[in-house]
């Protein structure tokens, strides 16, 4: 591989775990660079998963040593999220990606207005909504959730943080947290069906996560020392990003 592409995919891995850290939709930059290096659409769908994986590792063990994350507690709705991305990843019937892409889109718009129009319910807990316990229509949700995620991957982040923060009560601090935490175990089981089907470029892969794992560990740290205020800034401008790449604005 030629030294510029390996800078290329550093380069890119670094915005790219920033933006999944503190937001989501980072591999909406990542995915077209590794098609662009020759990959084929499938294979770039799971080597993209290698730097995810680590880059989620790095967000994770930093989150927890800033005390926003607990292990033993913040692993609860990634239970279903897992299940749903191993029937994501092995989901073989036909789709209509045009019409998924609009629906994704659609949803993105609502996600949008939503941040910018009750920036209130982003930023701050809501009192009494965190439960120890999951309720029912959370796993649901979780479930197909982590579905998408198995199946897509990209823009995953964005709809984890609108279960967490709307669904759950965190505010967008806490849900960075525990989404980063829900990404790093499914992508576990999605990434082994990946390389089990040589859907995975190895060596690619490592070197888009030496970007992404430096992306991750400085999200990590603006996340906690910017609070949910300016974490919401990020999310609005990553909302904006993808609903114009749904939208064909940038070809």
């Amino acid at each position: 591989m030629e030294w510029y592409f390996v800078l290329a995919l550093i380069g890119t891995g670094l915005a790219a775990g920033f933006i999944n850290t503190t937001a989501g939709g980072g591999s909406m930059l990542t995915l077209p660079l590794l098609m662009f290096l020759g990959l084929p659409a499938n294979v770039a769908n799971g080597t993209n998963r290698i730097a995810i994986l680590l880059q989620n590792i790095i967000g994770v063990n930093t989150f927890r040593q800033k005390k926003v994350l607990n292990l033993t507690t913040d692993y609860k709705l990634a239970i279903p999220a897992v299940a749903g991305s191993v029937l994501g990843a092995f989901f073989a019937v036909e789709i209509d990606v045009l019409l998924l892409k609009k629906i994704i889109a659609a949803l993105m718009v609502v996600l949008f207005l939503l941040v910018v129009f009750k920036p209130d319910i982003w930023v701050k807990k809501q009192a009494g909504a965190v439960k120890a316990k999951p309720g029912l229509l959370q796993y649901f949700i979780f479930l197909l959730i982590g579905f998408y995620g198995g199946f897509i991957q990209m823009g995953v982040g964005l709809f984890l943080l609108a279960g967490l923060v709307l669904g759950s009560g965190y505010d967008l601090v806490k849900a960075n947290a525990v989404k980063v935490l829900i990404v790093l175990l499914y992508t576990i089981f999605s990434l082994g069906i990946f390389i089990y089907h040589g859907q995975a470029n190895i060596v690619a892969g490592l070197i888009l996560a030496a970007g992404n794992m430096g992306g991750a560990w400085l999200g990590a740290n603006f996340a906690v020392k910017g609070g949910a205020k300016y974490v919401r800034y990020v999310l609005i401008a990553a909302l904006v990003i993808v609903i114009l790449n749904l939208f064909g604005v940038f070809g």
